[in-house]
């Protein structure tokens, strides 16, 4: 009989693909994290994606509570939304460390509430008209579309993999 428990297996991808970020992180070396030679910093697509995975974990929109250390703006990589043209003042990047962390509390969240979720419900954020479960695979495939841009980023600098992970 196969396991049929969705959020078990929801849990394991989302622990796979975090396991492949956080690798990105922890192997970035400092020339790259901050290079001018790309328009969005390695530094900032990290934590773009870090911050949407712990956004998208939360039961709605409103029940959200920026990590402690956000910085307002930082997660966006072009234009604030709504706007074309107004782009979000980034004037200190966040070190290696800080998202080390990050990554840790967000993986801890993925623990905490991917148990709990209703799978059938509401997305709980008014701009996805799709239910929890559909939010879930969202969230992860923009883990996973993220970690590439560092991936690719890395090998092509650096000479430096991403090893792919195997859910546990």
């Amino acid at each position: 009989m196969p396991d049929l428990n969705i959020s078990r297996h929801v849990a394991r991808q989302y622990r796979a693909s975090l396991a492949m970020l956080g690798q990105a992180i922890d192997v970035c070396p400092e020339s790259l994290w901050q290079s001018p030679e790309y328009p969005n910093r390695y530094w900032h697509i990290a934590y773009h994606a870090l911050f949407y995975t712990y956004f998208y974990l939360q039961p709605g929109e409103s029940d959200f509570r920026a990590w402690v250390k956000h910085r307002r703006g930082h997660q966006y990589l072009a234009a604030f939304p709504g706007s074309r043209e107004e782009k979000p003042k980034i004037l200190t990047p966040y070190t290696k460390s800080e998202l080390v962390e990050f990554h840790e509390l967000c993986r801890n969240d993925v623990e905490a509430r991917v148990p709990l979720l209703d799978l059938a419900a509401a997305s709980g954020f008014s701009w996805l008209p799709f239910n929890k479960l559909e939010l879930q695979f969202y969230n992860i495939r923009h883990i996973q579309h993220h970690t590439g841009q560092l991936a690719d980023r890395l090998r092509t600098a650096a000479n430096i993999g991403v090893e792919w992970v195997i859910p546990e």
